[in-house]
């Protein structure tokens, strides 16, 4: 069966830059991930990442707006 999705090219390359800034030791929120690697949906990579075996963490934070946002980073193994 064709993969009908037009985007897995796209989500693939943030998954993968994604979990490079993660290994590195960095903690990334939506803002974080939108801005460095252009990607809405950082919560459905977290997810594939999740999926494949890694151990991500996530922590509701308040950013200085007042707003509370999760946070994510990859639990040292």
């Amino acid at each position: 069966m064709e993969n009908i999705n037009p985007n897995e090219k796209t989500s693939q390359t943030q998954s993968a830059q994604i979990l490079k800034a993660l290994k590195n030791g960095e903690r990334l929120t939506h803002l974080d991930a939108e801005k460095r690697f252009n990607c809405l949906r950082l919560g459905a990579r977290i997810y594939d990442l999740k999926k494949r075996g890694h151990n991500i963490i996530s922590k509701m934070i308040t950013v200085p707006s007042g707003k509370r946002v999760a946070q994510y980073w990859l639990e040292a193994a």
